[in-house]
């Protein structure tokens, strides 16, 4: 059988991309491939492509509109890439008529529209599949994950008048009374588990952060009364090869690739080619096939840039924008960009003119005013005790003070060929008697800060820290505890990124410092938010936290100030 003269959209879409008309990896064409394939020889398998059924899901999406940023009011255009995923997944039929796909894997970039497309599967699943008593989910680890797809579900039936009046809302749950059906997101930490549930329909949004095989097979074994049950797995490229997320993509890999049959799975994944240089703009639509509409080609442009000067954007440039799995350990701070900012002058030679005390005296004057970051020891490693001072100038000026305990620092400097021994005798390193870090000698350097410099807050980690914090603001500072997550330390990292990218950062050549930040890698959330990684970092990098716990309070005041004068104005 051979496509008619006039293809609908879904056989479109695989003939442009079979003729090269459109940009895509591999593994889409492949996936094009097998759509004009089964057309010509389905039929002998029992599988037809039903046109009508196809075009009727994707005239379906025309009726929804937009509910945020430029296109919010306007109704929904599919791409030609979704209109080919929504068109293939409820087109393709059995021989008894019901669905051929009973999954569908896809797999793309962030920002390409992904949850929307999700959401509006989601719909047409509950309430438009003749379908009594549907039951659809999103799934996620986290409740709130869940509610994205869902979210995005609410607003498209809100926004429509018609499906308003038929699907009642509520505050986590779209029913429609008539056939007792129902679109809900289900987390794992909500408390309610699958235990109970008829699932005709399933969104498991952001596969690559799912942590518990349970929670796919629980849904899966869920469906197996149902008819023709779909479930939906969306995804960015994760890193880690032991997940859900690497187990479900390299089944994926095996059909599309054809080294596996399995007639009941579609699968889309945009993904750059093995050599494809990812900072080539001409390659960027086969990882992101919605560039120029939700994707910002100048956003791209600017991620790209990024990731070009700062190893600790590579990674993440990577996974989540070029959408290509990676497990790259990648030190988040170039020593030449940070050696850059060290803020010394020197002679016509190059040579250091000026020692750290000196620089220090230079940079930051007596009654400056500046943030403290403190990120305790465990036992036997170091201390770090930073404050930052930003100028007139708009620099900021890092000054350090570190601590580790005096027993064992010979033996460490020869264990782990890092120069404790010498950093004490030249006064970079205090080492407190015995073999804990005596945190006295921190709380003494703290006053002394104080009547030379006008500390504003610390900020600290709570770990370990209760009695000497407690002490601290006995002793009149103001300490404020910062988790260490993503969105206590993901701003201070970001501006820490950019004053060093920009070299407004002073660091006076610190050694240990230097050291700490050569050691940094980072960990990336499914948001792209990023914080240094104790966990993935090679060595000691308390000094870089401190720094960012620092950072973090100044940038924190400096947008109160600049709120302040708007308040008094209105």
């Amino acid at each position: 059988m051979q496509p008619p003269e006039r293809p609908d959209r879904v056989t479109q879409y695989a003939l442009d991309v079979v003729a090269g008309r459109i940009v895509t990896g591999q593994l889409v064409r492949k996936a094009c491939e097998r759509h004009l394939a089964d057309l010509a020889t389905g039929a002998a398998r029992g599988l037809h492509f039903d046109v009508q059924a196809a075009e009727r899901a994707i005239a379906f999406t025309g009726l929804l509109k937009h509910y945020k940023g430029e296109w919010a009011g306007q109704p929904i255009h599919l791409e030609g890439w979704e209109a080919f995923a929504l068109g293939s997944l409820f087109g393709w039929k059995r021989a008894d008529g019901t669905r051929r796909f009973r999954s569908l894997y896809l797999e793309v970039a962030k920002k390409n529209g992904k949850t929307l497309l999700a959401a509006i599967i989601a719909i047409l699943l509950a309430f438009f599949d003749n379908e009594p008593g549907a039951e659809v989910y999103a799934i996620a680890t986290k409740r709130d994950q869940a509610k994205l797809v869902w979210t995005d579900g609410k607003h498209l039936v809100e926004k429509n008048p018609t499906l308003k009046q038929r699907i009642r809302s509520f505050a986590l749950s779209l029913a429609d009374d008539a056939s007792s059906s129902f679109f809900r997101p289900l987390g794992r930490d909500s408390g309610e588990g699958e235990q109970g549930i008829n699932a005709h329909g399933a969104i498991v949004d952001e596969l690559h952060v799912i942590e518990d095989r349970d929670d796919i097979d629980n849904v899966e074994t869920a469906m197996a009364a149902r008819r023709q049950p779909v479930i939906v797995k969306i995804t960015t490229a994760g890193k880690k090869r032991a997940s859900v997320w690497w187990e479900e993509r390299s089944d994926a890999l095996a059909v599309i690739e054809g080294r596996a049959t399995d007639d009941a799975m579609l699968i889309l994944i945009y993904t750059l080619d093995e050599g494809d240089d990812p900072f080539d703009e001409a390659v960027w639509p086969k990882s992101n096939p919605n560039l120029g509409v939700s994707v910002n080609v100048d956003f791209l442009r600017d991620q790209a840039a990024k990731a070009r000067r700062s190893p600790g954007k590579l990674a993440a440039y990577l996974q989540l924008r070029m959408n290509v799995p990676t497990q790259q350990s990648v030190k988040a701070i170039a020593m030449d960009v940070w050696d850059a900012n060290d803020g010394l002058l020197r002679d016509d030679a190059g040579n250091v003119a000026e020692t750290y005390e000196e620089w220090a005296k230079r940079v930051v004057p007596q009654g400056a005013s500046g943030f403290g970051g403190l990120d305790l020891a465990s036992v036997r490693d170091l201390t770090a005790d930073l404050d930052v001072f930003r100028d007139d100038e708009g620099f900021v000026n890092v000054l350090g003070r570190f601590y580790c305990p005096e027993e064992g620092v010979q033996a460490r400097s020869q264990s782990d060929g890092v120069p404790y021994a010498d950093w004490v005798r030249d006064g970079w390193l205090i080492a407190t008697p015995g073999n804990v870090t005596d945190y006295e000698f921190v709380r003494e350097a703290r006053k002394a800060a104080a009547e030379e410099h006008e500390i504003v807050e610390i900020g600290f980690d709570r770990w370990n820290a209760t009695q000497l914090t407690t002490q601290l603001q006995q002793d009149g500072a103001t300490c404020v505890a910062i988790p260490q997550t993503h969105a206590g330390l993901g701003a201070g990292w970001r501006e820490l990124e950019r004053l060093l990218l920009e070299t407004k950062i002073r660091h006076g050549g610190h050694p240990i410092l230097r050291w700490m930040a050569g050691n940094v890698e980072v960990e990336t959330d499914a948001a792209g938010n990023q914080k240094p990684s104790k966990a993935k970092s090679s060595e000691r990098i308390d000094g870089i936290v401190a720094l960012n716990m620092a950072i973090a309070r100044l940038i924190v005041h400096a947008q109160e100030e600049a709120v302040e004068p708007w308040i008094i104005a209105r």
